[in-house]
């Protein structure tokens, strides 16, 4: 297969991002390195840290061909996650896939923004921080905009996705078998998610989704969500929180467009350690499913 499936594929790189401040000086006095080489130098032997950490973390293998110039573009909505976004960008960054990473930071306020800022500057990664808290759906709209690789997808910035899996959900886009790709936590293996809860809540969205999309989904509420880009930049997208899954789902649907699911694994959490969905979210992904799926 050839880059002319993914019809335009000109990728225009976002130029790392130096933070503000004085103008640092490139002269170079004798043997001493220039102020900003040496930051840069320090970033990346910052990510090299990171990566380090996922050394008991193997790159999965790729068995398939990509498209000479592919790019993967990677959108990482964050809000409170300080303690694991760092984490799940070196394990993006280790996949055997050219990626190009954009964090939005729904104006977090842990110490997220703090964790994120020396990767602002490093070649592949652009992180994006919201004015004010609006929630998953805006945060993936910004990152939308940004995006310019081939194929792009949705990671979430806690540890319950595994990347290696973003390997098996593209494939199918890649040789050009399907349109969007959805990873289902439940197509394999249901009882990865041990909360019942959990299980009812995402079967009954998924079901009433499925009758009015005529879709037969096992996972409609999947973070993992890879499109074409091409197709996700005629979708327009409305919904500011967890709305998104159900919008994006009728939309695709009312569009025809082909959609496979992909088994992946899963690794829950609960509310304790900082799961946001709610009562509310679900309340209103029912009237998402009616509103999306009766007009655009």
């Amino acid at each position: 297969m050839n880059a002319s499936t993914f019809g335009d594929t000109t990728t225009v790189h976002p130029v790392p991002v130096i933070p503000a401040g004085p103008p640092a000086s490139t002269t170079q006095v004798g043997n001493e390195t220039p102020p900003l080489e040496r930051a840069v130098d320090c970033q990346l032997d910052h990510m090299a840290d990171l990566l380090a950490l996922a050394d008991d973390y193997p790159s999965p293998p790729l068995t398939y061909e990509l498209p000479e110039g592919f790019l993967l573009t990677v959108v990482i909505p964050v809000y409170n996650e300080q303690e694991t976004v760092r984490q799940i960008i070196a394990r993006v960054k280790a996949l055997p896939v050219p990626t190009e990473i954009i964090v939005v930071d729904d104006c977090s306020t842990d110490a997220t923004s703090a964790a994120l800022e020396p990767l602002a500057v490093l070649p592949g990664i652009q992180v994006i921080r919201q004015a004010v808290n609006q929630g998953k759906g805006a945060a993936l709209r910004t990152g939308f905009q940004q995006a310019t690789g081939d194929v792009i997808i949705i990671q979430d910035a806690d540890l319950e996705y595994d990347p290696r899996d973003i390997v098996n959900v593209i494939e199918p886009l890649v040789s050009g078998a399907a349109d969007v790709v959805y990873g289902s936590r439940f197509l394999a293996n249901a009882g990865q998610d041990p909360s019942r809860l959990h299980r009812l809540a995402n079967g009954v969205l998924t079901d009433v989704s499925n009758r009015l999309t005529g879709l037969r989904l096992t996972d409609m509420e999947t973070c993992y969500k890879a499109f074409r880009r091409n197709i996700l930049h005629s979708i327009p997208v409305k919904q500011n929180r967890f709305g998104f899954e159900p919008e994006i789902t009728a939309r695709i649907a009312r569009r025809r467009h082909r959609l496979q699911e992909v088994a992946i694994s899963y690794h829950p959490r609960g509310w304790e350690h900082g799961k946001k969905i709610g009562f509310r979210d679900a309340v209103n992904a029912v009237y998402c499913m009616f509103r999306y799926w009766a007009a655009e």
